[in-house]
């Protein structure tokens, strides 16, 4: 059987433990994944504080240079990077590919870094005086990511770190993990030192030995909210600055003048998309007015029973199966549980199975009506392919909905009302808005990030923001007294009066 180890520098001692890793088309074990402890992240943070100043000392341009080698590198091995993804995920290629190259965008970005890394001056600030800024790498940045985008997140995460000048140590989730190892291949491949960008397998017991170290001064996450409020809480304990975002349940805002037909084929792509497996899905539909909600169904149905499931290398196939068996049942039980509490079952995907493939882990797609904000359903994150439909009587009755749900990652409106849009983008309280625009993430050079109980912390992922949680700004007030010993250019701080 294929193992997975860390990629650290120097040999690693063998495995106490381990964890499977399926295949999810066939539902077979594939993989097994070391899963590492605190001695052997000490290890890796030994390497890293060795190799980083040295690394931060290069000039911005230079490291500039290995980021667009990386970005050559993941082009060309575009296709074998979604490959491996897919058959770890369960996502099909064109979906892994689109994971890759989300992540490809903020390293595009990261290769303008000594652009971003430019600081301010004010010459003359005081009499004889010239105040400026400089951001500077913290020195060891953490990293820990979800199954869901095992190409794109760690690249959001190290690919900024990196070219900010610090080195990283990369976590990813133990259900996916190869593609985060090839990834640190190709960046030392890139020219980047041996120990710059490392990765350490493991589960909780991981998780803690990196909060808990001393040298590991900033942490980034994305998970479910439980863990990222429990990362975020022990990490800002321990004195180290963290960005922990969590889930979500994102709302689409239907409007009685929004073009249906681009609606349902919208929705078709953000709810199912994926598996569901996305924290920018769009699980929740939320038509204004019966006479909306009654046409965007009838549009619905026959859209759903089109989707093509299959298994990630059928290239016909919408989507894909979901990572794990546990998983799997985990959504089937959402959607006994929305039955249970009054909700109408229009399509039920529970019980799918996919012929030839009758092992593997899927579920078909799902479109439950007449869900209330009351029911546990429709409160809690479901993450499979499960779309709900949520009536609301008026614009602030839609408007309510995704205000005032726990969650707060994204949401979107569709309508041709100028106006009924910028009311809405103004007044909703949620981190990302999207206008006709299904999954509204930030392109690169904005940032991402989620309010609520979707995001802890008060900096954003990539962009500006990103660099920004990656350096720590220094400043400095300087002056260069022109000579005189009896003290008559002795600076004097300013008085009132």
């Amino acid at each position: 059987m294929r193992q997975i180890d860390h990629f650290i520098v120097g040999d690693t001692p063998a495995p106490t433990r381990k964890a499977q890793i399926w295949n999810p088309s066939t539902g077979e074990i594939q993989a097994e994944v070391a899963l590492g402890d605190a001695a052997l992240l000490e290890r890796a943070v030994a390497t890293a504080k060795r190799v980083q100043p040295g690394w931060a000392a290069t000039n911005p341009q230079k490291r500039a240079r290995v980021m667009f080698r990386f970005k050559e590198l993941i082009e060309a091995n575009m296709q074998s990077l979604a490959e491996m993804l897919s058959s770890e995920h369960g996502k099909v290629i064109d979906d892994a590919k689109g994971d890759v190259q989300r992540g490809l965008e903020v390293i595009e970005f990261a290769c303008g870094v000594p652009q971003v890394l430019k600081g301010e001056y004010t010459q003359g600030a005081g009499p004889g005086i010239d105040v400026y800024s400089m951001r500077q790498p913290l020195g060891i940045g953490a990293g820990i990511t979800p199954f869901n985008f095992p190409a794109m997140i760690p690249m959001w995460m190290f690919g900024m770190a990196c070219a900010a000048g610090n080195a990283f140590i990369l976590k990813p989730s133990e259900r996916d993990p190869s593609v985060p190892v090839r990834l640190a291949e190709l960046f030392v491949e890139a020219g980047a030192p041996e120990g710059l960008l490392q990765v350490v397998h493991g589960d909780k017991e991981m998780v803690d030995a990196i909060i808990d170290h001393p040298d590991i001064p900033a942490i980034s996450f994305v998970g479910s909210s439980d863990i990222a409020h429990y990362i975020y809480h022990r990490g800002a304990q321990n004195g180290k600055r963290v960005q922990a975002f969590g889930g979500a349940k994102n709302h689409g805002i239907v409007m009685p003048d929004a073009d249906l037909d681009q609606v349902v084929n919208d929705l078709a792509g953000a709810a199912f998309g994926s598996a569901g497996e996305r924290c920018m899905a769009l699980p929740v539909v939320v038509p204004v007015g019966e006479d909306t909600a009654e046409r965007l169904k009838e549009k619905l149905i026959p859209a759903i029973h089109a989707l093509r499931i299959g298994v990630s290398t059928d290239p016909e196939a919408h989507y894909g199966p979901v990572v794990t068996p546990e998983h799997k049942a985990r959504i089937e039980q959402w959607i006994t549980t929305a039955a249970e509490e009054g909700a109408e079952i229009v399509i039920d995907g529970r019980g799918f199975t996919l012929q030839g493939h009758e092992k593997g882990f899927f579920v078909g797609p799902t479109l439950i009506d007449r869900v209330t904000p009351q029911m546990k359903s429709y409160q809690e994150e479901i993450f499979g392919p499960v779309l709900q439909i949520v009536r609301a009587k008026d614009f602030e009755d839609a408007l309510r909905l995704p205000s005032e749900h726990q969650y707060g990652n994204g949401v979107a409106i569709f309508t041709r009302n100028g106006h009924a849009a910028r009311e809405f983008a103004s007044r909703v309280n949620v981190g990302m808005v999207g206008i006709n625009v299904p999954i509204p993430v930030p392109v690169s050079y904005h940032s991402f990030g989620g309010w609520k109980r979707s995001g802890f912390g008060d900096i954003d992922q990539y962009g500006t923001e990103g660099l920004a949680f990656w350096t720590k700004k220094k400043k400095i007030t300087q002056r260069w007294p022109d000579g005189g010993g009896d003290g008559s250019n002795a600076f004097v701080i300013p008085t009132m009066g």
